[in-house]
């Protein structure tokens, strides 16, 4: 019996599905959601071994969904827009399915999950969000899961992200939030124009910087608008450099 949880924000959407995923008996539906953080919740705790996940939907779209739930499982994206329906779908999701689709459609999707589950095991999420992000980079906001409350801070509103072992510390508006998430892969997905990475644990956005100075012999340090002080590489001070026409 496969678990399954529908995520979509339009009622004849989620009707649809589970008319379609009743017809087959080994298919067992433990949750319905209507928008991304009802989804959060319900992920975390079903545990779903198939999602069929709408991308375009209010407050979190499916990808952030997928950010913020610790949970491996076979992904169905739904979605209205067929310039979602990127490479990375065909890769790492089992399917995606363009709106309005036929029952066929659908079934041929369902075939596709039962036949993941039974020749490999699901692909894990972060392979799935590192391809589709790269896809549609710069991101324009960073989500962040704290307990049961999920922060969406949008990217003008970052000082600065640190790297702190598998996670990042987001510094915005005077206070840090964890994300676990490499420095290395978010600097993939913003604006290096905006964000520069000024030594090999943190990035930095650029407006915030008020002045660079000398310290401890050769080292410099950068000073923030917030009166953060943060430590500059060589090859930072040079990227500073060019960027700041020092």
């Amino acid at each position: 019996m496969m678990r399954a949880v529908i995520v979509d924000d339009e009622t004849l959407a989620r009707n649809v599905i589970r008319e379609y995923l009743n017809a087959h008996k080994d298919i067992s539906i433990v949750g319905e959601c209507e928008n991304g953080l009802d989804a959060v919740r319900v992920i975390t705790e079903m545990a779903p071994d198939l999602l069929f996940l709408d991308v375009q939907m209010p407050k979190l779209n499916g990808f952030e969904v997928l950010e913020l739930v610790d949970h491996d499982c076979a992904v169905v994206f739904i979605t209205a827009h067929d310039h979602y329906a990127l490479k990375a779908f065909d890769v790492h999701a089992v399917d995606y399915i363009l709106k309005p689709f036929r029952r066929e459609r659908f079934d041929e999707a369902l075939e596709r999950a039962r036949s993941r589950r039974t020749v490999a095991r699901a692909i894990p999420k972060q392979e799935l969000l590192h391809t589709i992000h790269e896809q549609h980079a710069p991101i324009r906001r960073i989500v962040v899961r704290e307990g049961t409350k999920v922060l969406i801070i949008p990217i003008n509103d970052v000082d600065y992200i640190q790297a702190q072992d598998d996670y990042i510390a987001v510094h915005a508006a005077g206070k840090s939030h964890l994300k676990q998430q490499r420095l290395s892969n978010l600097e993939r997905l913003i604006d290096a124009g905006q964000f520069m990475r000024i030594h090999r644990s943190y990035l930095v956005n650029v407006e915030r910087i008020v002045r660079i100075e000398v310290y401890e012999k050769e080292s410099r340090q950068v000073i923030l608008k917030t009166g953060a002080r943060l430590p500059v590489s060589r090859s930072g001070y040079a990227r500073l450099k060019d960027i700041l026409a020092i």
